[in-house]
């Protein structure tokens, strides 16, 4: 965990004289060894609480990561999008480099630059893209295992693309997820495709916000369309009823990566 003001020695601290700025970052991740991006109360090791760590051993300061996404455990991100107020007196790019010299091999930043104060990485967000990773083959990959979802009954592609393009538009996805905060459950969905590229059958989607578990439990129904296992009525009358008990299964969460966050 971060220590606290007061705690440990710092490795190197860089303190400004009080000019406190924000700084945004993006950052990549390997979400298998991590119990997904938020902090959590009982200790386990998180995204936030790694990059708190890093903040503190570079400058000596309490820093509280922002996000743009809480990926859950074994999601993983190449384009995840982070904010902290920080002094900071050597520039944006060392900054970065100093992160990135006291982070674990399983993340790193990008690249870090000045905002506003008034940047949030997730209320400031349009839109956000994930993508989810099947490997369609009879035989599982071992060296494939952290990075997709082994399906080895095959998958048609006219049929998950139907059931993909009734994502598009605004619509109640309440059979899909829960909201992190509140009661909406209705997002509205720019791109829904999937792609075939050998072994891999890709799904793509673009949306202005998601419910949690929303990608995992489409690609799960869909990939019941795509094998035959449902029909593409009965997709689209789960989907209509707004109701999270008739979802099909769960895909899991190694397939899963949070490739970009939107902003105006």
């Amino acid at each position: 965990m971060t220590p606290e003001l007061g705690g440990s020695e710092p490795q190197s601290p860089e303190l400004g004289g009080g000019a406190v700025q924000r700084y945004r970052s993006t950052v990549e991740y390997d979400g298998t060894d991590f119990h997904g991006f938020q902090r959590q109360a009982q200790g386990e090791r998180t995204v936030q609480e790694t990059l708190e760590a890093a903040l503190w051993a570079v400058t000596g300061q309490a820093v509280t990561v922002m996000g743009a996404g809480r990926t859950d455990a074994g999601v993983h991100a190449r384009g995840q999008v982070i904010a902290f107020d920080v002094d900071w007196r050597h520039g944006e790019a060392a900054l970065g480099r100093a992160m990135n010299a006291n982070l674990t091999r399983d993340v790193a930043v990008k690249e870090v630059e000045r905002v506003e104060r008034g940047f949030h990485p997730r209320f400031s967000a349009s839109r956000r893209t994930y993508q989810y990773t099947v490997y369609n083959r009879l035989c599982r990959s071992p060296l494939l295992r952290r990075t997709t979802w082994h399906r080895r009954r095959p998958l048609v592609m006219t049929a998950l693309n139907a059931a993909g393009g009734l994502l598009l538009g605004e619509h109640d996805f309440a059979t899909f997820g829960k909201p992190p905060t509140g009661a909406n459950t209705v997002r509205r969905v720019f791109r829904a495709e999937w792609r075939r590229n050998g072994g891999f059958v890709v799904f793509s989607i673009e949306a202005d916000a998601f419910l949690h578990r929303m990608v995992r439990s489409l690609v799960g129904t869909m990939c019941q369309v795509g094998a035959g296992e449902w029909s593409i009525e009965r997709f689209a009358a789960a989907f209509a009823a707004a109701d999270r008990a008739q979802a099909g299964p769960t895909s899991p969460p190694q397939g899963l990566c949070l490739l970009s966050v939107g902003y105006p």
